[in-house]
């Protein structure tokens, strides 16, 4: 697999997380992988560094917070990775303000929610996605990353 360049023009990509992402790596059955918040936002950035993408790695366990950034997102970002936890299967909202946002956009999960109970099987953000990666953990938020930079090349 080549890595993809960078794009041609600095990107930027908003990584929104939702209701306790915060706790990740705290979970004592391993459910989220093993590391931690700060962590895994290390990872990103160095991924999105080394790909030429300035990234807005954020968390909130407010669904308001999160429709918030989606909508700031639309003036200034090119794509949005998102992992919106528990409200994936119930936000209407989200939903609603991913719909709305001109760019592109990639739903991840630490977890594979199929794998999981039978009401995360429906996810209300993939109607709005590109893409899903799930049940890779940390290795997913940094696909989703690479993903997404080369998502935002090919619309260049």
């Amino acid at each position: 697999m080549t890595t993809p360049s960078a794009p041609s023009t600095s990107s930027t990509v908003w990584f929104l997380n939702g209701p306790n992402a915060n706790l990740y790596g705290l979970d004592a059955n391993k459910t989220y992988g093993s590391d931690s918040f700060p962590v895994l936002q290390q990872r990103c950035e160095n991924k999105a560094a080394s790909l030429g993408i300035r990234l807005n790695f954020v968390q909130s366990n407010h669904e308001g917070q999160l429709v918030d950034w989606i909508q700031e997102a639309r003036g200034s970002a090119q794509g949005v990775i998102i992992n919106a936890a528990g409200l994936t299967y119930s936000s209407v909202p989200i939903l609603d303000a991913l719909l709305a946002f001109p760019g592109r956009i990639i739903e991840v999960h630490m977890s594979n929610i199929w794998r999981r109970e039978a009401f995360r099987h429906h996810s209300y953000i993939s109607k709005a996605a590109d893409g899903v990666i799930a049940g890779l953990g940390g290795d997913g938020y940094e696909l989703a990353i690479e993903a997404m930079s080369r998502l935002i090349n090919r619309s260049a």
